[in-house]
């Protein structure tokens, strides 16, 4: 058996390469490169030089690389979690969330034993905002629950750490959308998480109730995505976590363990009537098998509407849980995907891996469907 890629033809490895010149991270998980004259193998994130394409050899896991003999890079550590958080990133969190009304300083980051810089520049590299941009979503999103208990809104400003109280106005308004007045009345509050997997982070909202929106965090669009969600709604949604969140998260872990056949997670997709009959047929496209969007569109009794399926494939907004990437097309290539096409080949090989281990663990009740 080739320890590289048995779809290594020319087009597959231009592809790659492409993807390791940029950088792209939608494909972090989905390959990796062997560098000949280093003999090291990296991420296509990796930030150290880019070798010559003569000189690459892909693997679809690290596995593969270290079985030709190739060593981890020591810049973008391979053998990790593509987005692993770092110790003061860590503790940073874990400091805002033990008091998330805390109004931080310099001095604060002193008796931590952290730089100040240090900590906007992690944070600004990890999450796309810096430390004090995300603390102050937290102290805000507390204001929020407490305008919404009843609390007056100079108590909620206060406890915000905001003396001023157009300061504590703009601040809110930046954040949720609107002044506090406004939505005091009216607005719901959402919650975002942040999660990490084999394939780079998602972000995953969701209310007490139900999960409404998990997507990669380089899918695009994603910002529209979530300003409609967030309009549509009338929500405010800030950093935190809710019972679906945490399930989604756990469930998340166990089906890149190759561990879990369905998603249990309760959902709220937002779309047409047609297009939850649509998502409503995904969810019966069972582990480790595709169906083309001819297919889905006579499981939905309209045999024609397949480009209107195509529509609505691609206007989901819970990957992975309405499982779009199943749907190919009918000449058997894979079509588009909003996540990356590489991240659809990788997800479309682990299922059809994880359905035969799920299989030969439960040979008597075999895979459920979803």
């Amino acid at each position: 058996m080739k320890k590289s890629l048995t779809l290594s033809k020319d087009i597959k490895r231009q592809e790659y390469y492409q993807a390791l010149i940029e950088k792209d991270s939608r494909y972090d998980g989905v390959f990796y490169v062997g560098v000949k004259t280093t003999g090291v193998f990296c991420r296509p994130t990796c930030p150290a030089r880019k070798p010559k394409f003569e000189h690459c050899e892909f693997f679809i896991n690290a596995h593969q690389a270290l079985l030709a003999a190739y060593r981890p890079c020591k810049r973008c550590r391979p053998l990790s979690n593509p987005q692993d958080m770092s110790p003061i990133v860590q503790q940073l969190v874990e400091a805002v969330e033990s008091h998330p009304e805390k109004r931080w300083s310099d001095a604060d980051f002193a008796a931590l034993s952290i730089h100040a810089s240090t900590a906007r520049r992690q944070f600004q590299q990890r999450f796309g905002m810096t430390f004090v941009a995300y603390a102050r979503a937290r102290r805000i999103g507390l204001a929020m629950e407490e305008i919404r208990s009843g609390r007056p809104v100079i108590d909620a400003q206060l406890s915000a750490g905001y003396e001023s109280s157009s300061g504590f106005r703009d601040a809110f308004s930046r954040i949720m959308g609107a002044a506090p007045a406004v939505l005091a009345a009216d607005m719901r509050l959402f919650k975002a998480l942040w999660i990490d997997t084999p394939l780079g982070p998602m972000i995953a909202v969701a209310d007490d109730d139900a999960l409404y929106l998990l997507e990669f965090v380089d899918r695009r669009g994603l910002e529209r995505e979530i300003e409609r969600l967030r309009q549509r709604m009338r929500v405010a949604i800030v950093p935190g976590t809710t019972a679906p969140l945490t399930s989604v998260r756990k469930e998340l872990v166990s089906y890149f363990e190759g561990q879990l056949d369905s998603f249990q997670t309760p959902i709220q997709p937002l779309g047409t009537l047609f297009e939850q009959r649509v998502w409503k047929s995904l969810r019966a496209i069972p582990l480790g098998q595709t169906r083309s969007y001819g297919e889905v569109a006579r499981a939905i009794g309209q045999p024609t509407a397949f480009r209107a399926v195509a529509r609505a494939n691609g206007a989901n907004t819970l990957a992975l849980v309405i499982p779009c990437h199943r749907v190919i097309n009918a000449n058997g290539d894979l079509g588009g995907y909003g996540g990356g096409v590489g991240r659809k080949e990788w997800l479309l090989r682990h299922e059809s891996a994880s359905q035969d281990g799920l299989a030969r663990a439960n040979p008597q009740n075999g895979v459920r469907s979803e």
